[in-house]
Order: structure tokens, then sequence, then C-alpha cells
């Protein structure tokens, strides 16, 4: 193809354009943060068992292969909190608290289930909406302090962990209808609230996973396309520049806490609701005073996301992925503690993704620049060769 001077036009890819595209910061620098964890954690196993290494690397890598299943169920709370720390941190806010909000989500959501008698239709829709609830009004108080008291979220957040997680244990030993004494956790909740399953055997994955992607979707709408949450991701850059221009910072903290607090509850609902494998059972829960461990690993989950609702969404899928394929390592003789480890590395790294990315983003952006010079220099010396003939 010839332009109107006759010189030929260059149709090539231009590799710095994926550079500049929105996101491709984040993707890198998590890239790099997995690839550094998984090589940490192939490092420990040679340490541990040299004879076993590669076997039980095998199985991190693609042991989640064969139960897709599963790490859908599991993936699907741990994306819900993931979703309530990354949403208030485009706030400016750390929402360490989404384990109490998770807690008192999954409690409303049983007390729906075994207290209110609805047509089995709708029983499990209300015990979800429930949930969310339990998760808004854990979310608010946090935010109102934060608001109107300029108390650290991080300080209130944590502590209703602790006040949540003791509150629900007590009311749960305290029913006796929710509580059964000789097996110390709850009873079996009713058919009718259960969340419909997918149908894939060996699994408990159930119609979470689709409406908790929806609810990510949704959020990176919310947030990128609407007034609303453009004022709000405003108000966590700068919230004295966001008072000035005529946004309501106060409520926008408040309405952040309560939205992220909701989308923890949800993560509770998804949990305990889902479906039992085996005919007459469901989840239960066991009130032993230990604060829910999904909340923390949706912190692990919005930082390796960077706090992007897709990303979160990917994120939490590869967690659940290499957690399901590190409890298969058992089988040559690692610790299923194993992947914590490896988790633990990828999300240290993530937490300098942006050092890492600098790095290296900058070494690639240089050499695209020197190629790209090089290349105009010779397209310009090719056409003024051709106009001096």
């Amino acid at each position: 193809m010839q332009g109107k001077n006759n010189t030929p036009i260059k149709n090539r890819f231009a590799l710095k354009n994926i550079t500049r595209i929105s996101g491709f910061s984040a993707f890198s620098s998590a890239l790099i943060a997995i690839v550094l964890g998984l090589v940490f954690g192939f490092i420990v196993m040679l340490f541990a068992q040299p004879e076993n290494a590669i076997k039980g690397f095998r199985y991190v890598l693609v042991g989640g292969l064969g139960r897709f299943g599963s790490v859908l169920y599991f993936a699907t709370p741990i994306l819900m909190t993931g979703l309530a720390v990354g949403f208030a941190f485009k706030m400016g806010l750390f929402n360490i608290g989404a384990s109490g909000q998770y807690t008192m989500g999954m409690f409303f959501s049983l007390y729906v289930g075994f207290m209110w008698d609805l047509p089995p239709g709708i029983h499990w829709i209300v015990a979800i909406l429930a949930g969310m609830l339990g998760g808004m009004i854990w979310g608010f108080i946090p935010g109102v302090f934060k608001a109107l008291l300029n108390v650290n979220e991080v300080i209130t957040s944590i502590m209703f962990n602790y006040i949540g997680m003791y509150l629900v244990d007590m009311w749960i030993q305290g029913n006796a209808i929710m509580f059964i004494s000789s097996k110390s956790r709850t009873n079996y909740l009713p058919s009718s609230v259960q969340i419909p399953s997918l149908g894939i055997d060996g699994s408990n994955v159930n119609l979470g996973i689709l409406l908790a992607i929806i609810i990510g979707i949704t959020l990176y709408i919310v947030l990128q396309k609407t007034t609303f949450g453009y004022e709000l991701k405003a108000t966590g850059h700068n919230k004295y520049a966001s008072d000035y221009a005529g946004m309501k910072g106060k409520k926008n903290i408040i309405l952040t806490m309560v939205i992220a607090g909701g989308l923890a509850g949800l993560g509770g609902a998804f949990a305990i609701l889902a479906p039992s494998g085996i005919a007459g059972s469901s989840m239960t829960y066991e009130p032993i005073n230990i604060i829910a461990a999904n909340g923390f690993n949706g912190i692990a989950v919005a930082l390796l996301g960077n706090a992007h609702p897709l990303g979160i969404i990917f994120s939490s899928i590869f967690i659940s992925h290499i957690q399901r394929g590190g409890s298969l390592a058992g089988l040559v003789g690692f610790k299923p503690e194993i992947i914590d480890v490896v988790i633990g590395v990828i999300i240290y790294f993530s937490a300098f993704a942006m050092i890492m990315n600098k790095g290296l983003g900058g070494f690639v952006k240089r050499h695209i620049s020197n190629k790209d010079e090089k290349d105009k220099k010779a397209e310009q010396e090719a056409i003024q060769a051709k106009e001096a003939e």
C-alpha cells in the first residue's frame, strides 16, 4: 500500500501500543508476582523433599484442572471478599474487616434459612439478600466512624472482625434450632434455602459463582462508566478537592463501606448456602472462635488483581486453583501449608508490583522506543532515496 507521494506505508503491529493499554501495568506486575511466587514455592519444595518436588509442583500447577468445579466453588467467597476489599481501595479505604462482614452475612443467611419458613423458589434468594444486609450493617459502622469521627477504618474494621466472630458464635450456640451441641456445629440447612447447583459432579459449585461474576462486571461498569463511580474514585484520590468540587465526601465514605460490607456479606451467604453433594446434608458452620480466613484471602485476591473488579475475578479463580492443586500435593508427602507459602510470596511480590513493573516496564518501553526510532530513521532514508531517484 502506498500514500499520496507513492511512499510506502508500513503496516506493522506496534508493540508499544500494548504498553499503553489501560490495565497492562497491573496485568504485567501481577504476572511477575505469580511467576516469582511459583518459583520460590518450587525452591521450598526442593529443600523439603527433593525427590518429590517436581511431582508436587506439577500438582500445584495443574491439579486444580481436574477439580474445576471445586475451584469455582472455593473461588466464589474469596471473589466476593476480594471485591469488598478492592472496592474500598478505589475509595482510598482499607477494608480489612471483610472477615467480620463475611461472618455476619453468613449468620444472617443461616438465620433466614432456619427461622423463616418461605416457599422453595424464593427462600434461597431471601437468604442471600439477608446475607448482604448483614454485611452492609457490619460495614456501615466503621464507615460512620471514619466519616464523622475520622477514626482510622483499619482499626475499627479489624476490631469488628473479632466482635462479629464472637457475636455470631454466641448467637449460634444459643439457638437450639441452629446449633447441634453433640456435633459442635450448625444443623443441616433445609434444601429450599440451598442455592441451585450447577450440576458438576463431585463439587458444591452452584449459581453463586455466576452471580459473583455478574456482580464483579457490574461493579466495573459502575466504577468506570457512571458519575457515581467517578465521584467515589475522585474522593479516594483527594477528598479535599472532591469536597471543594461539590462531592459529598462523608456520604461517599459511608456508602463505600456499606457497599463493601454488602459484597463481603454476599460471600458469606454464597459459602454457607451452597448445596452439598451428599443427599440430605448441607454446608455447616462450626463456632470455634476463629476469624474467617476467606476475608483475609480476599485481601490477597484484591492485591493480586490490583483492586480492579475484572482482575479480582481472575485472581480469585487463580488463587482457588493453586489452593486445590496444593491440597493434592499431599499425595506425594507435602504438607498443604506449602501452598500458603506460595500464595504468601505471590502477595508479597504483588505488594511491590508497581516497583517491579516500573523496572521491567521501563526496560521494555526503552527497548521499543529505540527500535521505533531506528525503524523511523530507516523509513525516512528509504523515502529520501526514492525521492532522489
